[in-house]
């Protein structure tokens, strides 16, 4: 499946809005989208992965990443996902808690411009 990334404000917040599977061969596009918006200084980061059914290891990877640059940079960080199989993984990797999941992109924008 072809992987879509877009970015948009919301609310003084960048919402990388993604579309499709992110795997090894797509997660380089992500990996840009996210390295624009950490780069620009958006002090308030959420990715919006509701459109998401698939994530892999290297997802995990890049999505770490860009909380670990906003977050040393004093940024917030946050994720929007509801797929079942995207809430798996990062439940078993207890990266669930960690990167801020939650259920819609209207919470998770409220989590981190608070």
């Amino acid at each position: 499946m072809t992987l879509s990334v877009s970015t948009r404000s919301v609310d003084g917040s960048t919402v990388v809005a993604v579309t499709g599977d992110v795997d090894i061969s797509t997660s380089p596009e992500l990996r840009s989208a996210l390295a624009d918006a950490t780069g620009s200084g958006a002090a308030a980061v959420v990715v919006d992965l509701s459109e998401v059914s698939f994530v892999d290891s290297t997802a995990l990877g890049v999505l770490v990443g860009a909380f670990t640059t906003l977050r040393n940079n004093g940024g917030r960080f946050a994720l929007a996902a509801d797929h079942e199989a995207v809430l798996k993984v990062l439940r078993i990797t207890a990266l669930h808690d960690v990167l801020g999941v939650h259920p819609t992109v209207d919470e998770a924008v409220a989590a981190v411009t608070r």
